[in-house]
């Protein structure tokens, strides 16, 4: 919030002409995997037509992405939770009859070939792989944590533990949970049906499922730094972020916008894709500039100055401005010698005339918008800023 108050987080807007689902169901496609179901239910309008309007695969070949709303197939009731969405959307299941699910989230940040996740799942023999990440052990206590043997058997599932297992060969590391899974048919089916029969459960993938497998000594790891993608750099090899929080999401574009990046966008052997943006390129005016930024199409930036930031589509930066270190969403206007420093502007935004935001935490809460644990200043949705 308040990124996510008219909208799902995996509609929220990345990158400058993302949204961040786009990352998944690039990896997916590019991976050919085609057959996909979006599993909705949170305020999903946004969500639902950006996949009818920008994924659209062959259909002659059988391929498809779909938004799947809540049905109440089960009765007058909502998803309880991530198994019990997929246990109400069985139908999709057998109307496939798939060998394996693959069940990814919809809101993370990384490049990943799922194909040799898959080839590692069938390799291993077992009933659900768990795809982990290498994270310092001092801060894995901050996610769900995977205790693996060296043949990857998962001997514990462990969520946000005290005191984080280290890895067999880098005992100062620890293997986070992606929270994206793979699963053979028949295994996902029986647990998620096992699941839904008991009432104290809280139908979770991670929290429910993923440690029924665990203990039932039918689950192995997948290494993600393993992983292989077409284009890749050193610098941003097995990248991987969640953006769950305002400042993740911040951290997140910051990583985009360096000489090098952290995250390399521009990795055209495995792309990501979304609807191309229909409007002309950004136009830069009066001496306009943006060092170390992404500034998209239908942008004019006139005689302002743009750093370290990300700016998406049509967005208007008047003479004076400054924008530093943020992440400006679609149309919003920033007028004559505005100040925007660390801070995240949602769509339809305005700046007035000499306006700042990010330049002093207090006043920007006393004004009623939201400020990050690391002083980031976020102004929701069609907010006129004031002056003072």
């Amino acid at each position: 919030m308040p990124l996510t108050m008219d909208r799902a987080k995996p509609a929220v807007p990345f990158g400058g002409t993302y949204r961040l689902i786009d990352f998944v169901l690039s990896n997916l496609a590019n991976a050919g995997m085609r057959q996909i179901a979006v599993l909705t239910q949170y305020k999903s309008h946004s969500l639902d037509k950006h996949i009818s309007l920008t994924w659209r695969f062959s259909t002659m070949l059988g391929n498809y992405v779909t938004p799947v709303p809540a049905q109440q197939r089960l009765g007058p009731r909502w998803y309880q939770g991530s198994a019990d969405a997929i246990y109400q959307s069985m139908n999709l299941i057998g109307d496939e009859e798939p060998d394996y699910v693959v069940v990814f989230g919809a809101d993370n940040i990384y490049r990943m070939d799922v194909w040799q996740m898959l080839e590692a799942h069938i390799d291993g023999g077992l009933g659900c792989t768990v795809a982990g990440i290498r994270v310092p052990r001092s801060q894995a206590s901050a996610f769900g944590v995977i205790d693996a043997g060296t043949d990857n058997k998962i001997k514990e599932f462990l969520e946000k533990p005290a005191d984080p297992p280290g890895l067999p060969d880098d005992p100062e590391a620890s293997f986070a949970s992606m929270g994206n899974y793979i699963f053979t048919t028949e295994a996902l089916i029986d647990a998620v049906t096992k699941d839904a029969e008991d009432d104290n459960s809280r139908h979770d993938m991670g929290g429910d499922i993923i440690p029924g497998f665990v203990g039932r000594g039918d689950g192995q790891v997948y290494d993600f730094t393993a992983n292989e993608v077409p284009g890749s750099t050193e610098r941003d090899k097995a990248y991987w972020r969640d953006v769950g929080t305002l400042d993740a999401y911040h951290e997140a574009h910051m990583d985009l916008v360096s000489i090098d990046p952290v995250f390399n966008l521009y990795n055209l052997e495995w792309p990501i894709w979304t609807y191309p943006v229909q409007m002309p390129g950004a136009k830069f005016t009066l001496d306009g500039v943006a060092r170390d930024s992404i500034v998209s199409p239908g942008c004019i930036v006139s005689g302002a100055s743009i750093e370290s930031s990300v700016l998406s589509p049509n967005i208007e930066v008047h003479q004076g401005a400054r924008v530093e270190d943020s992440v400006i969403l679609s149309h919003a206007v920033i007028g004559r010698n505005a100040v925007v420093r660390r801070a995240i502007l949602d769509k339809n935004v305005h700046v007035p005339d000499g306006a700042e935001i990010g330049v002093d935490s207090e006043a920007d809460e006393a004004r009623g918008f939201t400020v990050s644990e690391s002083g980031v200043t976020v102004v929701g949705k069609g907010v006129t800023v004031s002056v003072t």
